[in-house]
């Protein structure tokens, strides 16, 4: 009876063994391997086996360097933890080192360029940084959220970095249409689905919605910095003529964007009543090209309003010299009034050159000819990306002229 009793505690603590656990009052040894494949993906002492490290605990693994090393050396929950942390500040750490040097490297041209061409001003290696920095943590967010895809990441990059390193407050004007557009895109979504045949989950601006409606601003950054070189100044048509025009110029394309975007965004689920078509003022369903209401246009002036504080306020913080040079506060009121141009140009043409027409199965409006839509205005010659850069150079063509004939002096 003894030797049956010792043999059922033997096959019993190795029962216990197999199982991960050990009888009360033995330490025991490790009875299973590393090799060995539970199903739970636990080899019961808190180390992970092949498979468990393989597929993680909710089963998606924790990355590749993670999952490669685990398979070798099976780790606790804790030390797996900690060893993504790691990795992850590795990495941040290796990509921060790497946009100091591509700053430093800037810098050094700069240096050299302005050492064999004096008409040259130098950069500072804090605003390469800023600039390389800033727009690349901006583009990887936006790209998290899926208000960028990875052709719009790329291109918002190269966006602002050049508007970055003009003047800060082109950047603090880009921020804000950049980060309102794509908060309102994400707001009353589900309504928005029911009304747009061509909504995207967060946005999910590619790299021809980023040039349409950053292209414009992005060149006339770089005229400026040709023509002024980096800085920011105060816009003062009596004595810098020809860089308060780009000034102008640039915040008057920014605005437009950011106020079609607000009206689209804000308008098309606010308003109570059907918006009309602005040719003819005649009443077309929501989501018509072209279509306008009083919430949109509100809407519009507000964003372009947005716009214009986030550079008037940036000319404050930066610009050194504002007690000799003319006002700045009426940027805000040119901010709006570009907004509200901007809308309106872009609905004008919306009307007349993109085709709208009602989709009799889904009951949504299209911007395409099918064989189930009916024609409600305008004709297939431009789409929306179109649509949206020529109404940002026309306002960014206008809007300086009109501020100099207005701009208090």
């Amino acid at each position: 009876r003894g030797q049956q009793r010792r043999g059922l505690t033997r096959r019993g603590s190795g029962s216990a063994a197999g199982s991960g656990r050990q009888c009360p009052g033995r330490a025991g040894p490790q009875a299973t391997s590393p090799l060995s494949l539970p199903s739970d993906g636990d080899t019961g002492d808190g180390r992970r086996s092949m498979r468990g490290a393989a597929a993680g605990r909710d089963g998606g693994g924790g990355g590749l360097w993670v999952q490669v090393f685990s398979l070798w050396f099976p780790m606790s929950y804790q030390q797996e933890d900690f060893f993504k942390e790691y990795i992850k500040m590795m990495a941040n750490i290796i990509v921060l080192n790497l946009i100091i040097c591509i700053s430093l490297a800037f810098w050094i041209v700069s240096m050299t360029a302005n050492t064999y061409y004096g008409t040259l001003r130098p950069i500072s290696p804090w605003r390469w940084l800023f600039s390389v920095l800033v727009p690349l943590i901006i583009a990887t967010q936006g790209l998290k959220k899926k208000s960028l895809d990875h052709s719009g990441a790329l291109g918002g990059l190269v966006v602002g970095f050049i508007l970055t390193v003009a003047n800060y407050s082109f950047f603090t004007s880009l921020f804000v249409f950049f980060v309102t557009s794509s908060k309102l895109t994400k707001w009353k979504k589900d309504i928005k689905k029911q009304i747009d045949s061509e909504y995207k989950e967060g946005g999910q601006r590619n790299w021809v919605q980023v040039f349409c409606n950053g292209g414009v601003p992005t060149e006339l950054a770089v005229l400026y910095m040709i023509e002024n070189g980096p800085g920011e100044i105060p816009i003062d048509f009596s004595k810098q003529y020809t860089a308060s025009w780009m000034c102008l110029s640039l915040l008057g394309a920014l605005a437009c964007s950011a106020g079609d975007t607000w009206a689209s965004e804000i308008g098309s689920v606010m308003s109570k009543s059907k918006p009309r078509l602005i040719t003819t003022w005649e009443k077309v369903p929501v989501g018509t090209n072209g279509a306008v209401s009083f919430v949109g246009l509100l809407s519009s002036l507000l964003g372009g309003m947005a716009v214009g504080i986030a550079y008037f306020i940036t000319q404050l913080i930066f610009v050194t010299d504002l007690e000799i040079s003319a006002p700045q506060w009426p940027i805000i009121v040119f901010g709006a009034a570009a907004g509200l141009l901007g809308s309106i140009v872009d609905s004008y043409l919306g009307a007349t050159m993109q085709y709208s027409g009602f989709d009799q199965n889904t009951g949504m409006v299209v911007s395409y000819q099918t064989k189930n839509s009916k024609h409600i205005s305008g004709k297939p010659i431009l789409d929306n990306n179109t649509v949206n850069l020529f109404s940002s150079i026309i306002i960014a063509l206008v809007l300086p002229s009109m501020s100099w004939f207005f701009w208090p002096r």
